[in-house]
């Protein structure tokens, strides 16, 4: 257990340099909104391939240390060239290896942690410490004053060393126990037994759920950076992800008691509904005091949005495909529509701006609620098996 958290928080001191950062890397280059939006389509398209094909390597022999280390390896040596060479076909080759090492570390970490905790643990708790350790990474980089990551050189170099650094505890990770035949011991309960039939028209719903409300953020993720640098003169990308964050972790920690409570899917349609809301706000009220009060519902947006995520992916798969279904939330479930969130929004930013970006982007939670509503009497009637505590 203690490996595990140690891993979440040297994998969330990456996440720290990427997330916030990424779009900023990418603008100094000297690249137009548009042309930022569609290398950053390019990343998410890239890291939709990734999960699956690092995923498969784990589900098959149950090793998950040698796909993670090779995860960070590859995203550490890519992100140097993606900074020093200047060339839009260069620049999308080296954001392709990019993200598809880079998007497979989070679904491999979340698989691992899911079957070795089992369905006594706690997954919003490692979760958490996840999300702490990327507090004190951005807030470390909002206000060094080395190597200040103001440019796509200084970027890239933390990006480069805290990949690096997540290496560390992997090192140490038990080989998750199979069989003779190369598969995880299935459980053989009636849960189980339900979870195998993953293509149905209720996990489908789930994901369509999961979809746009990670269309609707992709805003937020690619272009909130850029909104408070550029439109709002306002150099605090930094701090703003540290108070987000910091506003996700409460949630992280009791997400598994709501899970039990509510579902996983009531709780993913209240997450839509923050998402609009937040967005409504960026759109109608550019204002700081706004824009700092609002950043509090991201404990709704994602403190509550990606444990109830995961445990429906938990109650879809069972544990010797649970790579395979992370890598379908990470891919099909974030990376596609972060795809055609940053593709659509470099166009809408370039043409109409900011405002009507969040504008446009809130409706996307309002198909998200009407989804909600027409699965949600087959989810009742649904006893799956329930999510790790």
């Amino acid at each position: 257990m203690a490996n595990l958290t140690l891993s979440y928080i040297l994998s969330f001191f990456a996440y720290g340099a990427v997330t916030p950062f990424l779009p900023l890397l990418v603008r100094d280059l000297g690249y137009s909104a548009l042309f930022v939006g569609i290398l950053l389509g390019v990343f998410e398209a890239a890291g939709i391939a990734g999960p699956f094909v690092f995923g498969f390597a784990a589900d098959r022999t149950g090793n998950y240390k040698i796909p993670i280390i090779a995860t960070y390896v590859i995203t550490a040596v890519s992100v140097i060239p993606l900074a020093l060479f200047v060339h839009p076909v260069l620049s999308a080759v080296f954001i392709v290896f990019f993200a598809f090492s880079f998007r497979a570390t989070s679904p491999l970490l979340d698989a691992a942690a899911t079957i070795s905790i089992g369905k006594s643990g706690n997954y919003g708790r490692l979760r958490a410490a996840g999300s702490l350790s990327f507090i004190v990474m951005v807030l470390f980089l909002q206000w060094t004053p080395v190597l200040k990551p103001d440019g796509a050189a200084n970027i890239s170099f933390w990006i480069a060393v805290s990949s690096i650094v997540a290496i560390v505890p992997v090192l140490f990770m038990r080989k998750i126990p199979v069989e003779g035949d190369g598969k995880r011991r299935p459980d053989k309960s009636a849960g189980a037994r339900f979870s195998r039939r993953i293509w149905t028209p209720l996990f489908f719903g789930g994901l369509s759920v999961i979809f746009l409300c990670r269309l609707a953020m992709s805003a937020i993720y690619t272009f909130f950076p850029l909104y408070l640098t550029e439109y709002m003169h306002w150099n605090v990308v930094g701090a703003m992800f540290a108070l987000a964050t910091a506003c996700e972790v409460p949630c992280m920690f009791v997400s598994a008691r709501l899970i039990r409570r509510f579902g996983p899917l009531p709780l993913l349609a209240l997450s839509a509904a923050a998402i609009s809301l937040r967005l409504g706000i960026y759109a109608l009220f550019p204002v700081k005091a706004c824009i700092v009060a609002v950043q509090t519902l991201h404990a709704l947006c994602f403190g509550i949005f990606h444990p109830a995520a995961v445990g429906f992916i938990v109650e879809s798969v069972p544990p010797e495909k649970r790579a395979l279904g992370m890598s379908i939330y990470l891919s099909l479930g974030s990376g596609l529509p972060s795809l055609f969130g940053n593709a659509l929004g470099g166009i809408i930013v370039e043409r109409f701006g900011y405002s009507r970006l969040f504008a446009v982007y809130s409706l996307f939670t309002l198909a998200a609620a009407a989804v909600f509503f027409a699965i949600r009497r087959p989810a009742a009637t649904l006893r799956p098996e329930k999510s790790p505590r």
